[in-house]
């Protein structure tokens, strides 16, 4: 049985899957940048997705929430030969609108972000807790369990908070998901107002080996709102 490994999204440590790994065993590393995780330079998706691969040597199961699951997403990509399966949490392959993309966030809010993070880190990164839950059951639950598991670790680096945004931006892996060849399972909430679940259906669409599993009450982080149906629905899909 493939070994399995969870990573985080934007803002938040690999602490983040405290709850999940004690039902589903795994590793749970902080991206570049994060903890003691010496960063990349250029900070992109490909970048990080390089970085971790070079510390695989057989073929693990990958599960990967937000920006972790874009990341993820390059990495199945690049490095076939390394991820078993595939678990895509609350992500997109665009994360902001383009022309030709109606699913992600709007570049003028992304921006707002970016410029209200070199005011004042801590209280963009709170405020971005916030979104992660709204409209979706147990919200303000999730937005306190999401809170201290940020402050369980070290804060991260202002400037890593910046590229990360910046990786938000500009990523794009919508030509790249073609060559994900192995079983993957898209997780999403109905409610999410982060990555849109038009984005995760369409993942689930165009991955040659996908499906999609959606959560008619949960947000952004269905592993916290609702951990009975996470647990149970990525057993099955990693064990079944």
């Amino acid at each position: 049985m493939a070994d399995t490994v969870f990573l985080h999204g934007w803002g938040l440590p690999g602490v983040v899957w405290a709850e999940a790994v004690t039902h589903i065993p795994g590793a749970t590393p902080d991206l570049p940048g994060y903890g003691d995780a010496p960063t990349v330079s250029p900070y992109s998706a490909e970048s990080l997705a390089d970085a971790l691969a070079e510390g695989i040597t057989a073929p693990l199961n990958l599960v990967g929430w937000s920006m972790g699951g874009m990341v993820a997403l390059a990495l199945a990509a690049r490095h076939p030969d390394k991820v078993a399966r595939l678990v895509l949490v609350g992500t997109s392959p665009a994360f902001a609108t383009r022309a030709d993309w109606p699913h992600g966030m709007a570049l003028e809010v992304l921006g707002e972000f970016a410029r209200s993070l070199a005011l004042d880190y801590r209280a963009t990164l709170l405020r971005f807790l916030a979104l992660q839950a709204r409209g979706g059951d147990a919200a303000q639950w999730v937005i306190a369990q999401l809170r201290a598991r940020m402050r369980a670790q070290a804060e991260p680096n202002p400037e890593v908070l910046a590229t990360g945004l910046e990786l938000l931006r500009t990523v794009d892996l919508r030509d790249r998901v073609e060559r994900v060849r192995c079983p993957t399972l898209v997780m999403h909430g109905a409610h999410d107002t982060l990555c849109a679940p038009e984005a995760g259906a369409w993942l689930a669409e165009h991955l040659p080996n996908g499906r999609l599993a959606l959560h008619e009450r949960a947000s952004h982080a269905p592993f916290l709102s609702h951990p009975d149906w996470f647990v149970a629905t990525l057993k099955e899909f990693l064990h079944g």
